[in-house]
């Protein structure tokens, strides 16, 4: 029967530029907003040039992509410097240079604040566990400023005073010990020409005491370092929920040694080849093949299947996942660092510098909205007391209170977080997306083209159904066949085999002879029996009515049917098939409930296209294609839908696959290519994950669309109230902070429901 399975190795040339981000994102240890400088340095190329070395850095306050923007506009112009690579997930700068030595490198670096640490060359980022986290002298530092802050506030409450000496010394203990790090920040920000929020926070915290406002200008600083450092919290949860799945394979294994004895040694350390035994309960620390033993092994952290699976003796295995019941001993076959868990958090992590739609219209808005506002925050301070006379410091403290909220952290940070979350708990389905912009464009497909032979199907013929004839047992027709197909080795007479009984129960055939192009036969029990087609029927004269009748009606369901006969007549039909997925038409229901138009396109005839739909509920079937009419097809397709995406196993999609939207790799746990060049790859062969993926980028649609129209909507009521002078500045303060820890909680709701699974109790 034609087949059109194949291998998955399309690379697409969708013009999707993964410009590096621009984003922002906020941390206890940097603070920062999206606004590029005004002459920014232009973006270096990321690849680097014939004949430069590359030096790596770990950055530890390197956050989000206003440190980079930092780090582009004091490098970029420096002579020798030719290219610079940012790992924003890892926190590690790679500059690609010419110079003899890096110390000025090292001293620009410094110099704007970088905490940069030289690595090795091919050394894997190492997290400080402590990265993130408050020394117990800032802490202290904290507790005084918001005392200092809270007793002027309440002095100058009490005393109606907001300029007395007391007052006044409190308020700069406070912005000494709580603000110090802020007004650092802000000046490298003002050196840069980057209006981000340390700047803008300054600026209110400089303004307030110039018009005598000490209580607020203490309380804004500290309420801000506050914020900051719940903020950066949240944020690394999303960054930690990344690390999470690397951490999922244990350091160290259970090896054999040259001696046979079993030791515990670090996995770094095992080589490809090396056999490593993993007892119940325990994570697999490599990927391998199963060299002996029994189990059940737990995948979802791999390819997210919510059932165990059956482990034994020639099966692939993979790092990170948990072996359930019987000791298993594996065969190696990729180091740690090449493993499959590796490659999944690789890509997730390369993904952090390609850009999503939103992400990049976000930036755009952010990059004029800030200027503007804060240009409009100066006339609203000037143009008021110059036309009407009203008082200077009313209005100056009004433009103050808009300074404040302008910044666009809760608006820029809302996107990469929630693209963040969604790219991880995609990941912990089993669902790999090769970046945030096939996430969002997933909620727009209106149609899906699906292969027919190993994507709908299982890609195998099997037995479907046991005719039998005369008083003939259906058990016997079984083992007389198999016993014949035992002896051949063609694809159909495998599946009768594995019908059958255990190979143990066969009975001996003697004189056995394949009859090209019609079938076997062979002598059982002192019988010559024949197993073949219609062809062989009519040459040993049985092919009577009834049995034209039925090979007739299994023909016009697609079925390929063997007859087993002797010489004196027809002993039954055995109906062969390739059958479908278990979940293949629960998955295509959803994705119609989804409105989702469904479309086979196979290079199998007709026929058999038709009956696979009819059982699968495919709404449109497009048979007896060539891998170039399929490409034909997915145009036609996007013409009248729009948004498409193909799902296909092999190279003969590859052009479909490349034409559309997005293209899905079919069954991709362990294969280079597939995890290299899809757009999303799907880890098992399970097609429920494709409804799980549209749904999962419906949700992500949602949270993004929630977030911005928050951000502004906050901002917007806050400018009129600012207007209205109903607004103070630690209002303002924990309005925009408080927008950024909501958008930022709000996207995080994504990773709910996706953690994945743990190890059993031992």
């Amino acid at each position: 029967m034609p087949h059109d399975s194949h291998d998955h190795t399309h690379e697409h040339k969708h013009e999707h530029e993964h410009a590096p981000q621009a984003a922002s994102c906020c941390s206890s240890q940097h603070a920062c907003s999206s606004t590029p400088a005004a002459n920014a340095a232009p973006a270096l190329p990321s690849a680097p040039i014939a004949g430069a070395s590359t030096a790596k850095y770990r950055i530890a306050n390197m956050d989000c992509p206003t440190e980079e923007r930092l780090i582009r506009n004091k490098l970029a112009n420096m002579a020798g410097v030719v290219g610079l690579d940012f790992n924003l997930m890892n926190r590690v700068l790679d500059v690609h240079h010419t110079l003899p030595s890096l110390a000025t490198v090292e001293a620009a670096l410094h110099g704007i604040g970088m905490q940069a640490v030289p690595m090795e060359a091919g050394a894997a980022p190492v997290r400080d566990p402590n990265e993130g986290k408050l020394s117990g002298l800032q802490k202290g530092l904290l507790v005084v400023s918001g005392l200092a802050a809270f007793g002027a506030e309440a002095l100058a409450w009490t005393t109606h005073a907001d300029s007395s000496p007391l007052v006044i010394a409190l308020a700069l203990l406070s912005i000494a010990t709580g603000g110090w790090p802020t007004l650092k920040k802000g000046w490298i920000a003002l050196k840069s020409l980057t209006l981000n929020i340390n700047f803008l926070m300054s600026l209110a915290v400089f303004g307030a005491i110039a018009i005598g406002q000490w209580p607020e200008a203490a309380m804004v600083i500290f309420l801000f370092a506050i914020a900051e450092l719940i903020e950066g919290l949240s944020l690394n949860r999303a960054r930690n929920a990344v690390q999470s799945l690397m951490q999922l394979a244990p350091d160290t294994a259970t090896v054999a040694d040259a001696g046979g004895a079993w030791q515990q040694v670090a996995v770094a350390t095992v080589a490809i080849g090396a056999v490593m035994r993993v007892k119940p309960g325990e994570r697999i620390a490599l990927d391998g093949v199963v060299a002996s033993g029994e189990s059940s092994v737990n995948q979802a952290p791999i390819t997210g299947e919510s059932m165990p699976v059956d482990k034994t003796t020639g099966d692939v295995v993979y790092a990170g996942t948990i072996n359930e019941r019987g000791v298993l001993d594996i065969t190696v076959t990729a180091n740690s660092g090449n493993s499959t868990l590796a490659k999944i958090v690789k890509v997730i992590e390369e993904t952090q510098g390609k850009q999503a739609p939103t992400q990049r219209f976000v930036d755009n808005f952010a990059r004029y909205y800030t200027p503007a506002v804060v240009v409009f925050a100066i006339l609203v301070a000037i143009v008021p007391p110059l036309l009407t006379g009203a008082p200077f410091m009313a209005w100056v403290y009004k433009a103050l209170v808009m300074l404040v909220i302008a910044c666009p952290c809760a608006l820029v940070i809302s996107t990469p977080v929630t693209v963040v979350s969604g790219l991880t708990a995609a990941a912990r389905r089993g669902i790999l997306v090769k970046g945030g912009q096939f996430l969002e464009t997933g909620y727009r497909i209106k149609a899906i083209a699906v292969d027919k032979t190993g994507t709908l199907t299982m890609g195998k013929p099997a037995v479907t159904d046991v005719v039998a004839m005369d008083g003939s047992d259906r058990d016997a027709i079984l083992l007389l066949a198999a016993s014949l197909d035992a002896h051949s080795a063609h694809p159909l007479a495998a599946a009768i085999v594995k019908a059958g009984p255990p190979a143990g129960s066969h009975l001996p055939v003697t004189q056995f002879a394949a009859l090209h192009g019609r079938g076997v036969q062979g002598h059982i029990d002192g019988q010559t029996y024949y197993l073949g087609n219609a062809r062989l029927m009519t040459e040993l004269n049985v092919l009577t009515p009834a049995l034209q009748a039925i090979l007739a009606r299994l023909e016009q369901q697609a079925y390929t049917a063997m007859v087993l006969a002797t010489q004196a007549g027809a002993l039954g039909v055995i109906a062969v098939a390739d059958v479908l997925r278990p979940t293949a038409a629960s998955a295509i229901a959803r994705l119609n409930a989804l409105g989702v138009t469904t479309v086979m396109l196979t290079g199998d005839n007709l026929l058999t296209a038709q009956r696979i739909a009819a059982e699968v509920g495919v709404s449109l079937v497009k048979a007896e294609l060539l891998p170039e009419n399929k490409l034909d097809e997915i145009k036609a397709l996007q013409q009248e839908f729009g948004v498409v995406a193909m799902l296909g196993d092999g190279v003969n999609d590859a052009p479909a696959l490349a034409q559309a939207d997005i293209g899905f790799a079919m069954g991709a746990a362990g294969s280079d290519t597939a995890i290299e060049t899809a757009d999303v790859a799907l880890m098992d062969d399970e097609l429920g994950k494709l409804p799980e993926f549209i749904s999962l980028s419906q949700r992500t649609r949602a949270i993004l669309v929630q977030n911005i129209s928050f951000a502004i909507g906050i901002k917007a009521v806050f400018f009129g109230l600012a207007l209205a002078g109903m607004a103070t500045l630690w209002m303002a303060v924990f309005a925009d902070v408080g927008a950024s820890l909501l958008v930022v909680a709000n996207g995080l709701r994504l990773l709910r429901g996706s953690k994945p699974a743990s190890p059993m109790p031992r």
